[in-house]
């Protein structure tokens, strides 16, 4: 099974356009679009996955660079998702983990 990986694609393209594309090469065990999570427009790249690693070489090499739905597209084989660390750094950190302020003393009125 090789995952490919298909970049800069329209943003109106759907999944089954994406599908018919490769299938023209062999048969497609599945096609996605990845979309944004807050406004689910699609995000302009997406997966297809082929079994037949032949089929899915010459798929990349004939695809690659030809237009679909009127943009160049960019195919490759997708590479394994590699683990994302905390964009605040120190990967092991607790998210929910806020230090405490320091004891202001002060303000108010005191009584005797």
């Amino acid at each position: 099974m090789k995952n490919i990986f298909v970049a800069n694609l329209s943003f109106g393209l759907r999944k089954d356009e994406l599908q018919a594309a490769f299938e023209a090469y062999g048969e497609v065990y599945s096609a996605k679009i990845v979309n944004d999570k807050v406004t689910g427009r699609s995000r302009g790249f997406g997966f297809v996955e082929m079994p037949d690693d032949e089929a899915a070489e010459e798929a990349i090499n004939a695809l690659n660079g030809t237009e679909l739905d009127g943009k160049e597209i960019s195919v490759s084989e997708a590479r394994p998702r590699e683990e994302r660390q905390d964009s605040r750094g120190g990967g092991d950190r607790d998210r929910n983990f806020r230090p405490r302020k320091p004891q202001q003393g002060g303000g108010g009125y005191r009584r005797r």
